[in-house]
């Protein structure tokens, strides 16, 4: 932790400099890996393909709150981290059988499901479609692509109408700007979460190939 938060405040240090093109910021990550801006797919643009609604803050922001008190990892971020961290989110209502994260694509963006259910959907490379989950609330979804700015694993879509909490890599990089002690304890949760899902995804799909 000591070293994310470390790295997290000298990047916030030299933020707009140009000897620091090549920073370790959500935004500039995959111009580091030399992907064509053209190829992502932002949560704006997203949102109105879905046909998404904004949803107040007041609203959104209770329930990640209740959620993520009762989260084995997230609990770890106290009330006061978890109000800090709302300004850097968007709130959304989201209606039913639409594409949230679509596999393959990339994207700059993670999503924390508010109330409904969204299905986690794999295409195997020889062609075998796998339902890898179907989420609870609490849940969060992208965070993989959002930190190492690779394509999307699996496809991310509502089975009943859903509500959202969206961080994106902008969003990111201004609350390591302005708060780089939350920005450091929120990738190192993500990291423990996203490690515990990865465990659990590899497992299923070893016994698929049985």
């Amino acid at each position: 932790m000591k070293g994310i938060l470390g790295l997290l405040k000298s990047k916030s240090r030299a933020k707009g400099a140009e000897e620091h093109a090549d920073s370790v910021f959500f935004t500039t990550a995959f111009a580091g890996q030399g992907v064509d801006s053209a190829m992502l797919v932002p949560w704006e643009a997203r949102a109105v393909e879905v046909g998404a609604k904004r949803l107040p803050a007041s609203r959104g922001g209770k329930l990640l709150q209740a959620l993520w008190s009762k989260d084995k990892y997230m609990a770890h971020l106290d009330k006061d981290a978890v109000e800090r961290m709302e300004r850097f989110f968007q709130f959304a209502a989201i209606p039913a059988s639409r594409d949230v994260i679509r596999q393959e694509e990339y994207g700059n963006f993670m999503v924390v499901l508010l109330t409904g259910t969204i299905a986690v959907d794999r295409t195997q490379p020889w062609g075998e479609h796998l339902r890898l989950a179907e989420t609870r609330p609490g849940d969060i979804l992208g965070e993989m692509s959002l930190l190492d700015s690779g394509i999307r694993f699996s496809s991310c879509t509502t089975l009943t109408d859903c509500e959202i909490a969206v961080l994106s890599a902008e969003a990111m990089d201004e609350m390591m700007s302005k708060d780089p002690q939350l920005a450091a304890s929120l990738v190192a949760l993500l990291a423990r979460k996203l490690s515990q899902r990865l465990r659990v995804v590899s497992a299923r799909l070893s016994e698929g190939q049985k």
